[in-house]
């Protein structure tokens, strides 16, 4: 494994995207425990775009303009889902001073991570173009390169999105300690949301 790939990796990591956006509205909602979880969905949702990168299954998508608008539409319809719950006042990711204490389970906060990730078209075939450039070349490892590359960026994937998480649990007190301030979260992350629904609306096959 290269230093090459572990820089492009942690750069792609680094780079705020839905995931992040999901993580970090936990850790201000309900606090580093909830970051953790949202963080581990988020990671485990990466292995199904990661395996079909892996078998071929990406190049299939992307030639199948009806797979692909199918798994797009779902993908934009739960991410404008998650703006509306960061807007309604008891929504799964209203944050809201009575919101770290309610009985979102764990497995509830990690499966929202998870399908984030999977209704996500675009990120098997950014694996079937990121991963081959880094190959050795030779096709009796190119299955286990491939693996150790993939559980490499999941690694990573856990570590930053759970520092970006316990990073927002810091600050809620900050947040649900200002009435405005809370409601400019709430908004901003609705925003946000629906800015990457309507990215997501735009992408093609």
């Amino acid at each position: 494994m290269s230093l090459h790939f572990l820089l492009t990796a942690l750069i792609v990591v680094l780079v705020p995207g839905t995931g992040v956006i999901y993580t970090l509205a936990m850790g201000l909602g309900r606090g580093s425990r909830a970051a953790t979880w949202a963080a581990l969905g988020c990671t485990l949702g990466i292995v199904p775009a990661m395996a079909a990168a892996m078998l071929g299954l990406a190049a299939a998508l992307h030639a199948s303009a009806l797979l692909f608008q199918a798994v797009k539409l779902a993908g934009i319809a739960y991410l404008l889902w998650l703006a509306w719950q960061a807007l309604r006042a008891g929504g799964a990711l209203n944050v809201t001073p009575e919101a770290g204490g309610d009985a979102q389970s764990g497995f509830r906060i990690a499966w929202r991570g998870v399908l984030i990730n999977v209704l996500n078209p675009k990120l098997s075939i950014f694996f079937l173009a990121l991963l081959p450039p880094f190959l050795s070349g030779n096709p009796a490892t190119a299955g286990m390169e491939l693996a150790l590359m993939g559980a490499t960026f999941m690694a990573m994937t856990f570590a930053v999105f759970t520092a970006y998480g316990i990073f927002a649990a810091q600050a809620r007190d900050l947040v649900l300690g200002n009435a405005r301030l809370m409601a400019w979260v709430n908004r901003s992350f609705a925003a946000i949301f629906a800015a990457l629904a309507g990215r997501l609306a735009l992408e093609r096959a």
